[in-house]
């Protein structure tokens, strides 16, 4: 039986919650280009995420600031189940850490009611100081990552080595694909599926938490 622990690197877009937030505020306040970036990143695959998110967020003004965070906060619906997930794995000693690419200023406070420690929230930063509204990364590729993921999930992964963790990625698109490719156990949806499917990584397909608990659970049971 193995004595590794369980650890979930869980996306917070698309995944803890049901529609990409980013995505929402583009099409919400849709400023010029917005749609442009997100095709040279999804579909052509041209630029990485960091400079995608980074471009985006450069075409609203920063005298948008309240309209933009009152609008992620109260746009955002929370996935079905993912409190009792939470429980779930503070009650099996399975370590949750959240890796979002999203952003701090919706990310914090839509989490704010749930028991994870603000430790166990990876994200990207914000600047409204400039004219714009500017994206920070405090959680940059490493040296072993040259992706330019901008919050970079592998190199999260990579400090809990598998020697020690049985290591869960939970997802659902393109921020989630260099992580898929390193971890033990692949829950996903929406994109992430296809991109799997094209490397013919293992991932068990997801809607809601509770099938995650569910799959977990046989798993212990097998």
């Amino acid at each position: 039986m193995s004595t590794r622990q369980k650890i979930v690197f869980c996306d917070f877009d698309g995944t803890i919650t049901v529609s990409d937030n980013i995505v929402a505020i583009m099409k919400h306040f849709d400023p010029p280009g917005w749609e442009a970036i997100v095709k040279r990143l999804v579909e052509e695959r041209a630029i990485s995420v960091r400079h995608a998110v980074g471009e985006m967020f450069r075409l609203l003004p920063s005298s948008r600031q309240q309209e933009v965070i009152q609008f992620a906060i109260s746009n955002a619906v929370i996935r079905e189940g993912f409190s009792d997930f939470v429980a779930y794995c503070k009650q099996n000693g399975i370590k949750l850490l959240v890796t979002s690419g999203g952003i701090d200023f919706f990310v914090y406070p839509l989490l704010e009611s749930f028991d994870i420690p603000r430790e166990h929230i990876y994200c990207n930063g914000s600047s409204f100081e400039g004219e714009t509204i500017e994206i920070l990364w405090p959680h940059a590729c490493d040296e072993h990552c040259g992706a330019d993921c901008g919050m970079c999930k592998t190199s999260i992964i990579r400090s809990y080595p598998a020697d020690d963790y049985e290591r869960i990625l939970i997802g659902d698109s393109v921020t989630d694909f260099q992580g898929a490719k390193l971890v033990e156990n692949v829950y996903a949806r929406s994109h992430l599926i296809e991109l799997c499917e094209e490397l013919k990584l293992s991932y068990v397909p997801f809607e809601t938490f509770h099938d995650i608990i569910r799959d977990l659970e046989a798993t212990i049971q097998a």
